[in-house]
């Protein structure tokens, strides 16, 4: 039979001290999101160095017109005279704006309060600049909602998701043009 082990082998006890599961998880969580961070503020810098002044006009007013859902709410409106499978679509289109919005603009950016770009920094010329919002950077309650309308739209009439979707990525795009979002948000 075997002797019990000294103190100076005792094997029940690490050599080592352990990383806390939690602490470990978190250190990778932050260097993760501080990597993250660095690319999305490379990308906004990449599009704001970027002279794009055939774009810059329209994509200004594409974020412009995407204020308030206004362009969801305008197809909705034209599905909505169209029959019942439409109407059905728009309904489901504003339902799911009505939710995107509210997920994002009270709830998600209270709870991550992300500073918005400084675009004088970033040097975003004059052309593409709309109004800075004052709210939180992240989410982009713009994009969320054109998204949740695309999605809950092209649910119902699958031949529009392919144009919807592309007009939320879009949306989405004109609001780092424009200098008021990182590409992440």
């Amino acid at each position: 039979m075997s002797e019990p082990p000294t103190t100076d082998q005792d094997v029940t006890r690490p050599l080592t001290t352990p990383v806390p599961p939690a602490d470990g998880l978190r250190r990778v969580a932050s260097a993760v999101l501080g990597d993250l961070r660095a690319v999305d503020g490379a990308l906004y810098a990449a599009v704001a160095a970027t002279p794009t002044p055939t774009l810059d006009r329209a994509l200004r007013r594409l974020s412009h017109t995407a204020d308030h859902s206004k362009i969801s709410f305008a197809i909705a409106g034209a599905l909505a005279l169209c029959g019942a499978r439409p109407r059905r679509a728009a309904l489901a289109g504003v339902g799911a704006v009505a939710v995107a919005s509210a997920s994002a603009n009270l709830l998600g950016k209270r709870l991550v309060r992300r500073a918005r770009p400084d675009r004088e920094a970033a040097r975003v010329t004059l052309d593409r600049h709309v109004p800075m919002p004052t709210s939180a950077s992240f989410p982009s309650g713009h994009t969320a909602s054109a998204v949740a309308f695309a999605t809950a739209v092209g649910t119902v009439l699958p031949a529009a998701s392919v144009p919807l979707g592309a007009l939320a990525c879009a949306v989405g795009y004109s609001r780092v043009h424009t200098g008021v979002h990182y590409p992440g948000d």
